[in-house]
């Protein structure tokens, strides 16, 4: 059989149950949802894209560099990340096909894998390839789909509209200055709503790289003296203003642990004051940035944006891939963590604050039903964050359903998060999210837990309100 014979076509009915039954239900409960906006409350899309609007360069750069879903599956398999194009920038049409053959000789590596269903979804509905990828066919499948990215329908404008995104948030140094937004807003032709996320982990980590330099331009940027520690809280305190100015709802952060442990004033300041010369030591360094996680919801509570916590990753795990290809290279790896005991201190503080969220998520799904659904199934703050990373898949958001409801019940969910730099799979995350959705509460009518009307307003708030709510975006369309 040669590559060119090996079509397929997308079932209607994927990921929903295989009992006829229950499959029915699904199928009614997915159509009023199918066609419901994007809403997309955390991501890593590059707002520049959309602000200059130019074609995408060829097939790797938007489905393989940019992705490290893709590229980490790909290295694990023996290729080398300079092979995909990674760290490199622009390439040249020879590296972009050299990228693009390596995804398709290495096809089945990713049977099974939520990967596969997305890219296999984004080929066939955004560009009409309808057969599996292999070394046969790579040239001609990288023509087809560059010949379709150099027309005014595939640009990112174009394909923002396609993708019914109603909203999408990115995420931005709190140095940032958000340039590319404000493009957006000013735009008399720009339709869309792109807002900006506030992430300042490099910020309050004394023992980041950098981490002085980084405070430094903190200042210069806020026109505040950060050599004090007052300063340097009132540098963060101005710039999540120039960001809400900018439209953002929210902050984000992720750092190893969830500590927020508050330090009393003097050790605040001793400890700053040692970080700005050098002279912190690690212990220290946690000590500090754990008080200043705690101070983040303590902005929070004062300036309104929500508080996203995605902890418990130990970042760039293979020292040698950091040095060569740097940061969010697919060396991340989930760590064991604890959620309760760590933030007690700060949800004994802001928990019952009026307005204030706390979205959290975890890559450690024992973590559900055991720690953060509680949590939310108590604090009117705090909500859980929808599977992510690497539980975003058909199963682990099923048993995600199944782990949290009992606790929290659906509303204290997030609603979906497609946390992607890879434009075009937010609309088929999103979809997977919704068919997953669909099947899980056709389970509960079927099951005679709920009525189908009530599953059906289920649903419509799990894709549309509950992102809205949580994240403080505007209420359901």
């Amino acid at each position: 059989m040669t590559g060119s014979s090996r079509r397929y076509e997308l079932h209607p009915d994927r990921l929903f149950p295989a009992d006829p039954a229950s499959r029915s239900i699904a199928r009614g409960l997915y159509e009023r949802v199918r066609e419901l906006p994007i809403v997309s409350p955390h991501g890593h899309v590059d707002p520049g894209m959309l602000a200059g609007d130019e074609p995408f360069r060829d097939p790797a750069s938007l489905f393989v560099t940019p992705d490290h879903y893709v590229t980490r599956l790909l290295h694990a398999h023996g290729v080398d990340l300079a092979e995909l194009g990674v760290g490199q920038g622009e390439l040249d049409e020879k590296a972009a096909r050299l990228a693009w053959r390596r995804l398709c000789e290495h096809w089945a590596e990713f049977r099974g894998t939520p990967i596969r269903y997305w890219l296999e979804v984004e080929l066939a509905e955004i560009f009409g390839v309808n057969r599996r990828l292999d070394a046969a066919t790579a040239d001609a499948t990288f023509d087809e789909i560059a010949a379709k990215l150099a027309g005014p329908a595939f640009r990112p404008r174009a394909l923002y509209r396609r993708f019914g995104i109603d909203v999408l948030a990115t995420t931005d140094d709190p140095c940032d200055d958000l340039s590319a937004h404000a493009a957006l807003r000013d735009d008399p032709s720009w339709r869309g709503r792109v807002v900006p996320t506030f992430r300042p982990d490099a910020y309050l980590e004394p023992s980041a790289p950098a981490w002085r330099e980084r405070i430094d331009v903190l200042g210069r940027v806020a026109d505040v003296d950060t050599g004090t520690y007052d300063g340097y809280v009132a540098a963060l305190e101005k710039r999540r203003r120039y960001f809400i100015d900018h439209g953002a709802t929210a902050t984000d952060h992720s750092h190893l642990d969830l500590g927020t442990e508050p330090l009393v004033a003097r050790e605040a300041y001793r400890i700053y004051a040692a970080a700005l010369t050098g002279t912190a030591t690690q212990d220290e360094c946690t000590a500090f940035r754990r008080h200043m996680l705690a101070q983040m919801a303590r902005m929070s509570c004062d300036d309104g944006l929500a508080m996203a916590l995605h902890p418990g990753i130990v970042r760039n795990h293979h020292g040698p891939t950091f040095e060569r290809f740097g940061p969010d290279t697919g060396h991340d790896i989930p760590a064991r963590l604890e959620v309760t005991r760590a933030l007690r201190p700060l949800l004994e503080r802001y928990g019952t604050h009026p307005g204030f969220h706390l979205v959290l998520f975890t890559v450690d799904e024992s973590l559900y039903s055991r720690e953060i659904a509680p949590l939310a199934g108590f604090y009117p703050s705090v909500y859980v964050g929808a599977p992510w990373w690497f539980l975003d898949t058909p199963d682990a958001i099923r048993r995600f359903r199944l782990a949290v409801t009992d606790s929290a019940g659906f509303g204290k969910t997030a609603g979906f998060v497609d946390d992607t730099r890879a434009f075009c799979s937010i609309p088929a995350r999103h979809d997977l999210s919704r068919r997953v959705d669909a099947g899980v509460l056709a389970q509960y009518v079927a099951e005679h837990r709920l009525d189908e009307d009530e599953a059906t307003e289920v649903i419509v708030q799990l894709t549309d309100r509950q992102p809205r709510r949580a994240f403080k975006l505007e209420e359901e369309s």
